[in-house]
C-alpha cells in the first residue's frame, strides 16, 4: 500500500499521508512518494488546488521516522535534511495553492511541512511544535527559518528551544494557522476555500504566490518593482482580458489559464 494517496475531485487534489499506525511519520519512502504526488498534480490540467492532510484523526504528520533517522551518519543526516528542505521549498513555491488540513499532531517535520503550505487550516484537536531539541537535534526541514518568519523571532525561539507543543488556538493567535474548525468540519472548510480559489484566474493565482514569496526576501522597494513587473506581464494573458471584460459585462468570468 502506498504511503501517500491522491484523490482528485472537482479540480481539487487531496494528498493524504497514509501511515496512520505510525501517526503519518515522514520516512524516506514518504518523502519520495510525496514528491511524486506533487509532481503529478502539478502537471495535471485536472487540478487547480491541493489539500494535504494525514490519514486518521490523530495526526497530520507527527514528525520524522525517528527509528530510521537514528542510524544516519553525519553526511547522511545532512543529505536527509537537504532532501526535506528541497521538498518543503518545492511546496512553498508550488504554482498551485496548497492548503494544509492539520487534523492532529503536526510536530517536527510535520510542522515544517505545514509551514511550507500557502494556507493552514487546523482542527480543534491539532497540536503543533518543533520538539527536536528533546532528542538532541535541531529542526532540519526549514523550521528554524520559516517559523520566525511566520510568528516572529521571540515566539519562534520559545517553541524551538522548549520543544513544547502549541494548541490550535494559540497557533491561530500567533499566525501559525489561519483558522480552526471542529475535526469533523475541517476537510469541508478546506474544500470550500479551495472551491472559492478555483473561481479565480489561475495565472493570477500563480503570479500572486510567486510575488509574495519573492517579495518576502526583498526590500519593499524591490518587492514593489517585481510586483509591478508581474502585474504588467499578466496583461498579455487572455485570462486578464476575460476577467476584466466579464466584470464590465456583469457576468461570471470563464478563465482558461492562458
Amino acid at each position: 500500500m502506498s504511503t501517500v494517496q491522491t484523490l482528485i475531485e472537482n479540480r481539487i487534489a487531496t494528498i493524504k499521508i497514509n501511515r496512520p499506525n505510525q501517526l503519518n511519520a515522514l520516512s524516506s519512502q514518504v518523502l519520495i512518494d510525496l514528491k511524486k504526488a506533487f509532481k503529478a498534480v502539478e502537471i495535471s490540467a485536472e487540478v487547480g488546488v491541493i489539500i494535504i492532510t494525514g490519514a486518521g484523526d490523530k495526526a497530520f504528520i507527527a514528525g520524522a521516522d525517528i527509528k530510521e533517522m537514528s542510524t544516519l551518519t553525519s553526511e547522511e543526516a545532512m543529505a536527509y535534511a537537504i532532501n526535506g528542505q528541497n521538498l518543503t521549498s518545492y511546496i512553498e513555491n508550488f504554482s498551485k495553492p496548497v492548503i494544509a488540513a492539520i487534523n492532529g499532531f503536526a510536530l517536527g517535520g510535520g510542522c515544517e511541512f505545514a509551514m511550507a503550505c500557502h494556507i493552514r487550516y487546523a482542527s480543534e484537536t491539532a497540536r503543533l511544535g518543533q520538539p527536536e531539541v528533546g532528542l538532541g537535534l535541531i529542526a532540519g526541514f526549514g523550521g528554524t527559518q520559516r517559523l520566525p518568519r511566520l510568528v516572529g523571532k521571540g515566539r519562534a525561539l520559545e517553541i524551538l528551544l522548549s520543544g513544547s507543543m502549541v494548541s490550535a488556538e494559540d497557533a491561530k493567535g500567533m499566525g501559525l494557522v489561519n483558522a480552526i474548525f471542529p475535526q469533523e468540519s475541517l476537510m469541508e472548510a478546506c474544500t470550500k476555500l479551495a472551491s472559492k480559489i478555483l473561481r479565480n484566474g489561475p495565472i493570477a493565482i500563480r503570479e500572486t504566490i510567486y510575488a509574495v514569496n519573492e517579495g518576502l526576501d526583498l526590500s519593499l522597494e524591490e518587492g514593489l518593482k517585481q510586483e509591478a513587473q508581474r502585474f504588467g506581464t499578466i496583461f498579455d494573458s487572455k485570462d486578464q482580458t476575460e476577467g476584466t471584460t466579464a466584470f464590465v459585462e456583469k457576468r461570471p468570468a470563464k478563465f482558461t489559464g492562458k
